[in-house]
């Protein structure tokens, strides 16, 4: 059976890289799909982990090789998801878990169809402003421009297949599990067990 494509977007301050990691340590069979960005290194995030982390020089010249699925410019950042060995590891049944921006996601759902795209939502926008206040990295006028993009984001979510709110990374987590599960069960991804040849 091929690999779920499993797509997680979200808002700034949502916590999708949160969830997301709590998917990966819960579902050791879920691999993690490392992005590419021009944007530097939060203290701690470590190149060829969290992000490659390209110069802006590196990232155009992937862009010319054809090395991206998708590839969006976020917030004067470029960010891009490496093309290679993804439709290598889905093809040996392997999950795949992309954690992108909506520019992207609309991008691959464009060439992936069959991804499972999920949003994720903050409790309310009030919390999303408190969560992005709290990493102490904005300025006022960044806040507003983020919380300005946060709500055409969410607009966005529409075009996804689920939605869940973020009140908590527990329950977050396991609204996802559960999603994984019935999406493994679906007959489309099951044709081949249904081998009903020479039954009277």
């Amino acid at each position: 059976m091929r690999g779920l494509l499993i797509v997680v977007s979200g808002a700034s301050g949502t916590g999708k890289g949160t969830v997301c990691k709590k998917i990966l340590d819960d579902m050791p069979e879920v691999a993690y799909s490392i992005s590419a960005t021009t944007r530097l290194p939060r203290p701690g995030e470590v190149d060829g982990k969290e992000y490659y982390f390209l110069s802006r020089d590196e990232f155009q010249a992937w862009i010319a090789d054809g090395k991206f699925l998708e590839f969006a410019d976020v917030y004067g950042n470029f960010y891009g998801t490496p093309l290679n060995k993804i439709e290598e590891r889905l093809n040996r049944g392997e999950d795949i878990l992309l954690e992108i921006d909506v520019q992207g996601a609309l991008n691959v759902k464009r060439k992936c169809p069959d991804g499972i795209y999920i949003f994720l939502l903050p409790p309310s926008l009030e919390e999303l402003k408190r969560r992005i206040e709290g990493r102490g990295t904005e300025t006022p006028e960044s806040l507003h421009r983020r919380l300005a993009n946060a709500v055409a984001e969410i607009k966005i979510g529409l075009e996804y297949d689920y939605v869940i709110v973020n009140d908590s990374v527990d329950n977050a987590a396991a609204q996802i599990k559960a999603i994984l599960t019935a999406e493994r069960c679906k007959v489309a991804r099951n044709l081949d067990k249904f081998d009903l040849e020479g039954v009277d």
